[in-house]
């Protein structure tokens, strides 16, 4: 609601040309509410062997490139779900990394978390190169499945053309059935293959897990590479949710968790490190890369992990200012804050204000992701910074704040003229952006004046906010 001063500003401003971008910001109004709850779809665990394709039909299911794929084995690690939909329905799709026999380490991980997958999905896709035939690996998969007790498509991929397809008659001998001759790089029979999905998915998820919410609040844990992003999200899920390896990069698909915080949703968001420079890397680094930073678009909050025990780099204001730029509200995280001693905290600290001076409005939070200390702070921190990235200021106390503002610290005078704000609105939030009207150009100290203040009266904790000055000139009487 407007004030009559307020009003009379707007009615001044009509005698100025006005473009048709800043009439529509000036009537914008806030969108539709939050999309509301739905049933839990149901989850299909694509399961099999490295490097039989499984990241490869998980991105034929969906028509797009998400999985990131590469030819070696080895490059999907973690199990990432997808949405995915096929004849009006919805259901969740989960890529997992290769599952191996007698392995150890990173290995012994990620086959671990095909094995989760399996027990959380209501179906799997188990899938096998039928142009290599039957290993003594698919053998060990198909009693892990069986002794599931889970539906079981078998796939044969990379059949390629009708001639192939012999090789896929050899798979019978898994006992699972008829085994469904696709190729998925090519997407031949992929139609007929997720017919038969749908004939043995239930309606909704029967595992009990949840599934995508599009009212969930998105978080994007980021930072470079070995920085523990990984090792907070378990620790936040209570559970071994993604791979932890001390090799650096482990993590190359974005892996969604929901987890509950002090009664509030978040679905956290796990993405590969961020390297120094993107374009030199090639291969499935470069795409995980990619996805990293859509990750971030699409994100809510930006949660920066920081290696406390290690020299403040270029690389980490670079990624802090990847969130910034993407106009995500953020959080900075100082990792392993219990294994620095007081100099090196002090140290820390100095480099934190040095290189982040125009930062000062984002909270930091110091923790250990490996022991869970200090995690408790974290929620408190993330609720301020997303519930003022939502933040908006009425018309009224904008221009009322404005007006008083200028009327004690007037802009200075240049050429001898001296900018005058005309009126301002505040047409949109996440991030919180203001269109001011002037008579004529804001110098860049003026406003970051003008941010600092409104800071400070109306509370943007936690989120980078937005101001654009349009110089009008009035119009001219015919």
């Amino acid at each position: 609601m407007t004030d009559d001063r307020t009003e009379a500003l707007r009615s001044a401003l009509e005698q100025y040309d006005l473009t048709e971008e800043d009439l529509a910001e000036l009537e914008w109004q806030e969108g539709a509410p939050k999309p509301a709850d739905r049933p839990t779809p149901p989850v299909l665990a694509i399961v099999g062997r490295p490097n039989v394709g499984k990241s490869t039909l998980i991105n034929r299911i969906l028509g797009k490139r998400v999985a990131v794929v590469q030819d070696t084995p080895g490059v999907t690690r973690d199990r990432v779900r997808y949405e995915a939909s096929w004849n009006g329905r919805d259901f969740t799709v989960v890529d997992t990394g290769g599952w191996e026999v007698k392995v150890e380490g990173l290995d012994l991980s990620v086959a671990r978390q095909a094995e989760v997958a399996i027990n959380e999905a209501d179906a799997v896709l188990f899938v096998v190169d039928a142009t290599v035939g039957v290993t003594s690996t698919d053998e060990e998969v198909v009693k892990l499945l069986r002794s599931s007790g889970k539906p079981v498509i078998l796939v044969a991929n990379k059949v390629d053309s009708q001639i192939q397809e012999a090789d896929a008659a050899y798979l019978w001998a898994l006992g699972l059935g008829e085994p469904v001759a696709v190729s998925a790089l090519h997407g031949r029979a992929s139609g007929d293959l997720l017919d038969r999905v749908m004939a043995i998915l239930p309606e909704h998820s029967q595992t009990g897990g949840r599934g995508f919410d599009l009212g969930n609040r998105r978080v994007a844990l980021v930072g470079r590479p070995n920085v523990g992003k990984s090792s907070l999200l378990n620790r936040l899920a209570g559970e071994d949710r993604v791979v932890v390896n001390e090799v650096a990069g482990t993590t190359r698909d974005p892996v969604d968790e929901f987890i509950e915080l002090d009664g509030e949703a978040w679905t956290f968001v796990d993405t590969a490190g961020i390297r120094r420079r993107v374009h030199q890397t090639s291969g499935a680094d470069f795409y995980a890369s990619l996805r990293t930073q859509n990750a971030i678009e699409k994100a809510d909050l930006g949660l920066v992990l920081l290696d406390a025990s290690e020299p403040l780099t270029e690389q980490d204001v670079r990624v802090i200012q990847q969130v910034v730029d993407a106009g995500r509200s953020l959080v900075i995280i100082a990792n392993k804050w219990d294994l620095v001693d007081v100099d090196r905290q002090k140290e820390f600290n100095r480099e934190l204000e040095r290189e982040l001076v125009q930062l000062s409005w984002a909270q930091r939070v110091n923790l250990s992701a490996l022991t869970g200390w200090h995690t408790n702070r974290l929620s408190s921190a993330m609720n301020v910074a997303y519930e003022n990235w939502h933040r908006r200021i009425t018309t009224a106390k904008l221009n009322n704040f404005l007006g008083e503002l200028a009327s004690a610290h007037p802009h200075p005078v240049r050429g001898g003229k001296q900018p005058r704000i005309l009126f301002a609105t505040q047409p949109s939030a996440c991030p919180p952006r203001f269109v001011i009207f002037t008579t004529g150009f804001i110098d860049h100290g003026y406003r970051r004046f003008i941010e600092n203040r409104l800071r400070e009266a109306f509370d943007f904790t936690g989120t980078p906010i937005e101001i654009s000055v349009r110089v009008r000139e009035r119009r001219k009487r015919n």
